[in-house]
């Protein structure tokens, strides 16, 4: 499928080989705040949108939930460079967005005033924009809008909804939360759960030790992550992982460690939360984004300042 003629190239940044590098789709309501200009379009009508648009094009937009997590991304592009200028494989950010070219300027302008390295926006007014995600080989796609983000996941790729919150100023070393099951991996045990309850859950769990489980939602763009992080020592890596899970118990912890090794996925830390509260451990850890299918443990994360990313399992 060929680029919407709508596609603007930000020629002030390098552009990428979208074969060697990491993916990452945004929305314009996941990296940027506008929930107020939302309000406009749901309550004015599109019309108005676009004329508050253009009227406010040369007046930045707030940082959104995922801004940080896209300036630790340069972060990290800045220190792949330094050990080896000719690295290709690297992260890639482009702008998904429903606006009009008319109404976009001021996306165009916020990113450019904030810094921000975007490689292309895709302004692709009504349509389904997650339609353009293979064509760019988008490894994650992130959004505001839960029907966007289940388009992409049936489409297969990795994909999460982002709430607008107020978060925590995070390091300049990215890091990443992932939680287990339905996100890095499928999620065969929540519905033994949900059909037999924790018993059966465990029991389920003892006959398949040694088992790797199934792959979720997000276990490729997770491994393209691990890929980047391996070019880097332990104590001067830009990127740290992190697997912060529910699961409990010698069984249940230890599949999720057979699992992580048979795909060949290191994360820097573990922690089998045995159904506690995520809130107080990743507090700890100030992660840019923690992706979790369970929407209590969202709210769990922002109670804390953590930007939170839900990947829906009811798509």
């Amino acid at each position: 499928m060929a680029l919407p003629e709508s596609t603007v190239i930000n020629t002030s940044v390098k552009q990428k080989d979208q074969k060697e590098a990491l993916v990452i789709a945004v929305t314009t309501r996941a990296i940027f705040n506008l929930e107020k200009e939302h309000e406009i379009f749901l309550t004015k009508g599109k019309d108005e949108y676009v004329k508050h648009q253009q009227t406010n094009e040369n007046n930045p937009l707030e940082q959104g939930t995922a801004f940080a997590f896209i300036q630790a991304v340069q972060y990290v592009n800045e220190q792949l460079l330094k050990r080896n200028p000719e690295d290709k494989e690297l992260f890639d950010v482009i702008v998904l967005s429903n606006n009009s070219p008319e109404s976009g300027m001021r996306i165009i302008n916020s990113a450019k005033e904030h810094g921000l390295e975007i490689s292309k926006f895709c302004f692709v007014s009504d349509e389904d924009s997650t339609q353009y995600l293979k064509t760019h080989n988008v490894k994650l796609f992130l959004s505001a809008d839960r029907t966007d983000v289940c388009n992409a996941l049936q489409r297969g790729i990795s994909a999460a909804l982002i709430f607008q919150q107020e978060i925590q100023a995070p390091t300049t070393q990215l890091r990443v939360v992932f939680d287990g099951d339905a996100v890095l991996f499928s999620d065969e045990t929540d519905r033994v759960f949900r059909e037999k309850g924790l018993e059966g859950a465990v029991e389920y769990e003892k006959s398949m030790e040694g088992v790797p489980m199934g792959e979720g939602p997000l276990k490729a763009f997770a491994l393209h992550l691990g890929k980047m992080r391996k070019k880097f020592g332990q104590e001067d890596s830009p990127i740290r992982t992190y697997l912060v899970t529910a699961r409990g118990g010698r069984e249940m912890g230890s599949r999720a460690i057979i699992t992580l090794r048979e795909w060949g996925l290191a994360t820097d830390e573990a922690f089998f939360m045995d159904g506690a509260p995520k809130g107080p451990i990743l507090s700890k850890i100030q992660p840019h984004i923690f992706f979790d299918d369970a929407p209590h443990n969202i709210q769990n994360a922002q109670d804390v300042g953590v930007p939170s990313a839900l990947v829906p399992c009811d798509c």
